[in-house]
């Protein structure tokens, strides 16, 4: 069973979208942003994370960075998501396998998701 990570500060978001995933057959977890998003990161190892970009405390491209930066984590999918438009996030941090625009499509990123943790 594949396990997914959502880092995202809207609780109530987080939580339908992990739901709709377990339904899916995946194992989820979810987090309120970055600095507890690396907390279980260690504790439940995800093959993928959903990451939010603007959050509080710790956004989405700090996040990104520490698990690019450590040999434990760096091989993790990550899926960006933002309101922001692609570019605009491009221009801080690029070491991401996808990039979602909120609002996504759920079947398109469900499809997204089951490509991503065939690879």
């Amino acid at each position: 069973m594949k396990t997914i990570l959502v880092v995202d500060d809207e609780l109530a978001n987080a939580e339908v979208l992990a739901l709709i995933l377990k339904d899916e057959g995946y194992q989820v977890f979810c987090a309120a942003n970055g600095r507890d998003g690396l907390e279980r990161v260690a504790e439940v190892h995800p093959d993928l994370v959903l990451l939010d970009y603007m959050m509080p405390i710790m956004n989405g491209e700090l996040m990104g960075r520490a698990l690019r930066a450590d040999l434990k984590t760096r091989h993790i999918r990550i899926v960006l998501n933002s309101a922001l438009a692609e570019w605009a996030v491009r221009e801080r941090f690029v070491d991401y396998d996808a990039f979602l625009r909120k609002p996504y499509d759920i079947e398109k990123a469900l499809e997204l998701f089951a490509k991503l943790l065939q690879e």
